[in-house]
């Protein structure tokens, strides 16, 4: 084989390869803007079940209408999309991917030590919209209010905040 044809040969395998490449990337694209669609499908229908139990009253252990705690709202919520959670707060913080609070997106799982002890996780809510750095939404049953949206950034919540959890990959 001759130079020039030795060349041109290899002209053509990265011209191939380019192409190869090139539709690699396009369906690698393809395939991530697939699975943003199916998240954000997903992270809505959890939100529309949890806020679908507004106005619930606050009962320990509650799951129904009638009466609510805090993992009883998030276990309702994440049914919507077929995900089953531990029954319990401090089983639903072992759950998913930990994320940092200034990371965190609608869907994630926020969680407070609001009893006595500092260290013990007691009261979960789930990031429903992100307002401003320090306007983060969280839907949660409140013992006093029953299931309502609050600030995680007011004094109460933000002093008790320990970890959040993404349970929907990103």
């Amino acid at each position: 084989m001759d130079l020039k044809t030795s060349l041109k040969n290899k002209q053509l395998t990265f011209q191939r390869l380019s192409v190869f490449v090139l539709i690699l990337f396009l369906f690698g694209s393809c395939a991530s803007a697939r699975r943003a669609r199916v998240r954000e499908e997903q992270v809505k229908e959890v939100i529309q079940a949890a806020r679908a139990f507004t106005g619930t009253p606050y009962k320990w252990g509650g799951t129904t209408r009638a009466g609510m705690d805090c993992s009883g709202l998030t276990g309702n919520a994440f049914r919507a999309i077929n995900l089953d959670l531990p029954r319990t707060t401090d089983g639903q913080a072992l759950v998913g991917e930990k994320v940092k609070l200034k990371n965190v997106i609608p869907g994630d799982l926020v969680f407070f030590a609001t009893g006595k002890r500092k260290r013990d996780i007691t009261h979960v809510g789930i990031v429903t919209d992100i307002k401003a750095r320090d306007n983060v939404k969280f839907i949660h049953a409140s013992t006093s209010l029953g299931v309502v949206e609050t600030n995680l950034y007011s004094d109460y919540y933000i002093k008790r905040f320990r970890v959040a959890r993404r349970i929907i990959d990103k």
